[in-house]
Order: C-alpha cells, then sequence, then structure tokens
C-alpha cells in the first residue's frame, strides 16, 4: 500500500497554510542539517628543540574542536605525536616547560666507543614512567614514526610494536644519538630521508594533510653565495673566530639541519601538504630545549592564525 505523504523536499516545511491531507497546526521548523568536517592528518617535522612548536599547534586545534585522525612524525616530531595521541601531551608539555641547562645536562649519558656521544638510555626512562609498555597499535588513532636505515638508506615507516623504541629510533640523530636496533635494522633519524612526512600521510589515503615545517624560514632562500677567502689578520678577527666555533656537537648538529632543510624543500615540492603551518623559529638554536615556553608559544599563535583557513578546507574535503 502507497502512503500519500506530502511532496516537499527533506526538512522543507509545506508552504503556509499548506499542512497536506489530514495535516494541521503551526508549521514545523526546519532542522539544520549538522556539517561533516574530514579530520586531519598532521606531518609533524624534524627540528630538534624547536620541535616543542608542535606542542603549540595541538593545543590550538584542540582548543578550535579540530579533528585530528592520524599522525606521521619526523624526529622531534614523532615524540609529540605519540605522546599526544596516547594522551602524554601534559606530561610531556610539563617536562619540556621544566627544563633548564642543568637539567638537560642531567638527562645525557655520554657513551665512549658507540655509535653516537649520547646513550640515551635517561630520557628512555623518562619516557617508560608515562608510556610504559605503549604499543603503536594502542592508540586510539592512525600513528606512523618515521625512521631511516643507516645500512641501506631505506626510509622505514614504524606503524606497529613498541611507541617508545619508535620515537627512539625516529629522533636517534646520527653521531649524537646511538643508532636503535631494532628486527635485525639499524635506525636512525628519519630526517635523513623525509624530514615533513607529508608523502606518509598520502600512503595512507588521508584526505586532508596539514604539514608542520620547522625550518621553513631557517636558512637563506638562496642557494648560492658569492664569498671572497681572506686568512683574520687581527687579533679581533681571530678573537671574534674563536668565539663563532660550535664544538663538536654544535657543527654536527647544525650540518645536519641544512641537509634536513634542503630535502624538506625537494619532498614538499613534490608532494606539498593542503596546509603548511610554519611557525616562525629561526631563532630558537637546535639544542635550546629549555626555551621551550616561548617555542610552544610560537606553534600555538600559528596555528590560531591558520585556524578559520582549516575550518573551510575540512569543509571543501567533506562535500
Amino acid at each position: 500500500m502507497l502512503l500519500n505523504w506530502p511532496r516537499h523536499r527533506p526538512n522543507t516545511p509545506p508552504a503556509s497554510g499548506d499542512h497536506g491531507p489530514g495535516m494541521s497546526g503551526p508549521e514545523l521548523p526546519v532542522i539544520p542539517q549538522p556539517v561533516h568536517k574530514t579530520p586531519i592528518a598532521l606531518a609533524l617535522g624534524g627540528g630538534a628543540a624547536r620541535g616543542w612548536a608542535h606542542i603549540g599547534v595541538l593545543r590550538a586545534l584542540d582548543e578550535a574542536g579540530i579533528e585530528v585522525g592520524m599522525i606521521a612524525g619526523t624526529s622531534i616530531g614523532a615524540l609529540v605525536g605519540g605522546c599526544y595521541l596516547a594522551g602524554k601531551l601534559d606530561e610531556l608539555e610539563d617536562f619540556a616547560r621544566s627544563l633548564t641547562m642543568r637539567r638537560i645536562a642531567g638527562l645525557l649519558d655520554l657513551t665512549i666507543g658507540g655509535g653516537g656521544l649520547l646513550g640515551g638510555m635517561r630520557l628512555t626512562r623518562r619516557m617508560q614512567e608515562h608510556l610504559q609498555e605503549l604499543n603503536i597499535e594502542d592508540l586510539d588513532r592512525r600513528f606512523v614514526a618515521v625512521a631511516t636505515e643507516l645500512n641501506t638508506g631505506h626510509e622505514v615507516w614504524i606503524e606497529s610494536g613498541s611507541l617508545i623504541t619508535a620515537l627512539r629510533a625516529s629522533y636517534a640523530l646520527p653521531g649524537i644519538f646511538e643508532p636503535v636496533h631494532c628486527n635485525n635494522r639499524t635506525l636512525v633519524d628519519g630526517a635523513l630521508v623525509n624530514p615533513v612526512p607529508v608523502s606518509v600521510c598520502r600512503a595512507h589515503e588521508q584526505l586532508l594533510v596539514a604539514a608542520v615545517n620547522l625550518h621553513y624560514d631557517s636558512y637563506g632562500r638562496s642557494a648560492v653565495i658569492k664569498h671572497t677567502a681572506a686568512i683574520p689578520d687581527t687579533d679581533e678577527q681571530r678573537k671574534e673566530a674563536r668565539r663563532d666555533r660550535l664544538g663538536l656537537p654544535g657543527v654536527m648538529v647544525q650540518s645536519y639541519n641544512i641537509i634536513q632543510d634542503r630535502i624538506s624543500r625537494a619532498r614538499l615540492a613534490g608532494d606539498p601538504p593542503d596546509l603548511a603551518l610554519q611557525p616562525r623559529v629561526s631563532d630558537i638554536g637546535l639544542s635550546e630545549f629549555h626555551r621551550a615556553a616561548e617555542t610552544i608559544e610560537r606553534g600555538y599563535q600559528e596555528a590560531q592564525l591558520r585556524i578559520s583557513e582549516l575550518k573551510r578546507l575540512q569543509e571543501a574535503f567533506a562535500r
């Protein structure tokens, strides 16, 4: 039996005075349909101490009610992203804000004859206090940590297993931290091959990808500078040259980040995100982990400026 329903569009009330057969009373209100918004996938890039900016970005997204459906992280981006999905961002932020030069020194365990200046076990024990034996599969959203296989140069995506091991492998800066040995592979920092892992999010079929690039304003846009070679010939010039010496760890980290900057430019040009967040953190030293408060604030401010744009993209991708 066919029912003779009024022929109106869904959620559209009948015309005034026309309530349909057997209907009477006031017009029915229009019920607005909820607007579906596409969750975003975040590609959190490497950048040593500048990576505390990721905390500010995530805070701003949470405040705006923007759903994060996946995180791919490299180096400190993996550390912050993994802690966020594990529900431990508060603890990580408290730890970051508590760091002083003295406390940082207390976390460094120098090694002799190993593959890096630091063993990294003191940091690992701090992570174990909060992450314990958590596995990546235990997280409620997809997480991928990017590392580099030292013997082959392969890019390695760690998507399962121990979360702490994945984080350690992703931030194992060559020469600074000991490589991480995992399942017959020797793993080091993922920023050697994929500093801002947009491609990981794309490979997992994420519709809307936002990237946080911490090197955007760190180095000059020009790759070539003309220069004249000269030998310091005054006492003042020689003193200035001595003052500018970085020391072995500083030289290694700075050189490594120049490489990372060049690689990220090339990869992002070939596989750009839908939205790039670029906190202005170039004045934050790569080893200045004690400047967490201002670095977090820079990330928060950058994300705040892009919230409306991100929401428009969410609605556009949901259509």
